[in-house]
């Protein structure tokens, strides 16, 4: 439970989509929660965070996309990966093309061997087990849960994350920076929800390739900076 001087302590769960490979600030959400649940029973959405994310290159950052076989409307945790596609190996080529000169390229060795070399199916198994090695990898102790694999929730958006963390006991539900512009917060309000948002702001660390380049995968900052990326994600160091 998070406490701050002189207020009362909260229980804060936040949830979110599996993604893949994600941005520092995702990770930043997980760390100040008490409870994070990982959201693959909602519908996926093709080409936005949950089968690519970015990485940097001597030519400016370039996607790492996993092939989906998708069908609209499939939920997160139906959509297949498509192995026909050499994706794995495409993959880590090209991080060993980009990052094998960076300070710690073999921080992540064992966790991207995994990645590449296990027949992952669904695309949501791939990512939650993705998430799960880079916590252990920063050191974040904030236990994670499946969507899924805790019974059935309201299809409204609101009422689901409120019935989530009110599935927890928690107090508080901590939304992302943008849930100001599309959450109906009377809802959470009428529940006895208190509603906390994330106000991140991305680090300037050091980087390959010259000039800095924001909003890339966590990947990224741990292989520059291996056991200080979790300080540099919380604006530490």
């Amino acid at each position: 439970m998070r406490q701050r001087k002189g207020q009362p302590s909260l229980m804060i769960v936040s949830v979110h989509q599996p993604q893949y490979l994600p941005w520092p600030g995702y990770f930043d959400k997980i760390d100040r929660a008490d409870i994070f649940v990982l959201l693959d029973n909602v519908q996926f959405k093709k080409n936005e965070w949950q089968n690519r994310n970015r990485i940097k290159t001597a030519q400016g950052p370039q996607w790492l996309t996993v092939p989906v076989q998708y069908q609209f409307p499939q939920i997160i945790s139906e959509v297949k990966i498509n192995n026909c596609e050499h994706w794995q190996h495409r993959q880590k080529q090209t991080l060993r093309t980009n990052y094998r000169k960076a300070p710690f390229w073999h921080y992540q060795e064992h966790f991207l061997e995994e990645l590449f070399s296990s027949q992952w199916q669904l695309i949501s198994e791939l990512n939650i087990s993705s998430v799960k090695k880079i916590i252990e990898l920063l050191g974040i102790a904030t236990p994670l849960y499946i969507a899924s694999e805790l019974g059935c929730f309201p299809e409204h958006p609101d009422e689901r994350l409120v019935a989530i963390t009110q599935y927890f006991n928690a107090d508080t539900y901590l939304a992302g920076s943008g849930g100001h512009h599309y959450m109906n917060q009377t809802i959470y309000e009428k529940a006895g929800v208190k509603v906390i948002f994330q106000d991140y702001h991305f680090p300037v660390y050091s980087q390959l390739f010259g000039k800095f380049e924001p909003y890339l995968s966590v990947i990224d900052l741990i292989y520059n900076h291996g056991p200080d990326s979790l300080n540099i994600l919380k604006g530490k160091l």
